[in-house]
Formats: C-alpha cells, sequence, structure tokens
C-alpha cells in the first residue's frame, strides 16, 4: 500500500492541492488492480492549520510518524510561512524519501524551501519561473539544473509553478501508477480545456465502460 503524505503548515494554497488530493482521495478513476492507496496530512503538531482560502485542517498524524518507504509519497504545497525554521524537520524527510527512490513533490514555494536545503541542486526541478529560486532561497545552487516548464518529474521528485497545478497533479498520479493511460489523458485534457469530448473520453475508458481496457 502506497500512503501519500500531505504537509500542512499555516497559509497552505489550497488550490494546488485540489487536483491530486481529490482523485488520490475518491479513486473514481482509478484502473482495475491499481495499487491501494492511502491519503494523509501530516503537520509540524496536531494543532489544526489555517489555509489560505480560510479553511481549517486538522492533521492526521506528526512528522515523526512519517514511514520513509518506496511506493510512499510525500506532498509539499505552497504556502507563505515556508521560512518558519519548524519546517525543517519535513525537509529532512524530502532528503530521505528522494534517498529511498520515493516520490516527493513540491509546488510554488515549497520549491524554495528544497531549494534552500540543497536538495535542487543536482536534481532537475523548476519552480515560479527563473530567477524566482534566486531571489527567495539564498543557498541556492541548482541554476544549471532548472528547466524552465511549468512541471517537471526527474528522478522521483515532481516539482512545479504555482500555476500548474494540474499538470502536477497528472504527473504525480502518473508516477503511481494508478490511471489508464487513456484515462489520465482524457482527465487530464478534460480539465485543461473544459472541451466536451474529452469528458466523453474520459467516462469511455473507465473500467466498466470499456471492457477492453
Amino acid at each position: 500500500m502506497a500512503t501519500i503524505y500531505v504537509y500542512l503548515l499555516e497559509t497552505l494554497a489550497d488550490w494546488e492541492l485540489g487536483y491530486v488530493t481529490a482523485e488520490l482521495n475518491s479513486k473514481r478513476f482509478f484502473k482495475k488492480a491499481a495499487p491501494p492507496t492511502v491519503l494523509k496530512t501530516v503537520s509540524a503538531s496536531k494543532e489544526p492549520i489555517q489555509t489560505m482560502g480560510g479553511m481549517t485542517i486538522m492533521p492526521d498524524c506528526l512528522i515523526e510518524d512519517i514511514m520513509v518507504a518506496e511506493g510512499n509519497v510525500l506532498l509539499l504545497p505552497g504556502a507563505d510561512t515556508w521560512n518558519d525554521a519548524r519546517h525543517s524537520a519535513i525537509i529532512e524527510k524530502a532528503h530521505e524519501f528522494l534517498k529511498a527512490n520515493a516520490i516527493v513533490g513540491a509546488i510554488c514555494g515549497a520549491t524554495a524551501a528544497l531549494a534552500n536545503a540543497g536538495l535542487l541542486d543536482q536534481r532537475q526541478h523548476t519552480s515560479n519561473g527563473p530567477g524566482f529560486l534566486e531571489m527567495v532561497a539564498p543557498a541556492y545552487q541548482g541554476q544549471h539544473f532548472y528547466v524552465d516548464q511549468p512541471s517537471v518529474a526527474a528522478d522521483n521528485l515532481i516539482t512545479a509553478s504555482s500555476t500548474a497545478s494540474l499538470l502536477w497533479a497528472k504527473q504525480i498520479i502518473e508516477q503511481l501508477d494508478i490511471f489508464y493511460t487513456n484515462t489520465l489523458e482524457a482527465w487530464y485534457d478534460y480539465f485543461n480545456t473544459g472541451e466536451e469530448k474529452y469528458f466523453y473520453a474520459l467516462l469511455e475508458s473507465l473500467p466498466d465502460s470499456n471492457p477492453k481496457n
């Protein structure tokens, strides 16, 4: 079973997690015999956090409860509070995940926290545009590995800009191998374009609709 840990911190950017957590939790488009998954929220304390959108969320577990194992996933959302020293523990967990060949997903401000800890110095990555990481992460030395794309998946690390949450979700789902390929493409195309033909392609790709899958 894969456990997907979603890190909670004050001012969490709600919209950046919406696509991926909805699909991982609901499992509505999972393929037959998809690996079982469980979604858990994790934080530095058991205190509730308030998101940027004003929603209050209670964490399921603490950082020390995280199981570092290949197959598990750590998702780090954007927030305005990543420079708080209390988040160094989750960045260390991210380092442990990468060493264990487990997936780490970081978007927006979370990429700056990884950059400042040196975790992007030798890995392909992206963020909120060229120059952003130099501006907000003084210790960043990974300029030669920066890829000017909305979202980049490389070596179990999936990074994205604040405007690429849909593509980020697609790449995470792809890494987990829980959708059929045609389901994932139709899902992405539908939410990316809103075109009706992709909605029907999505429905037709599901196991109950297409026994050939």
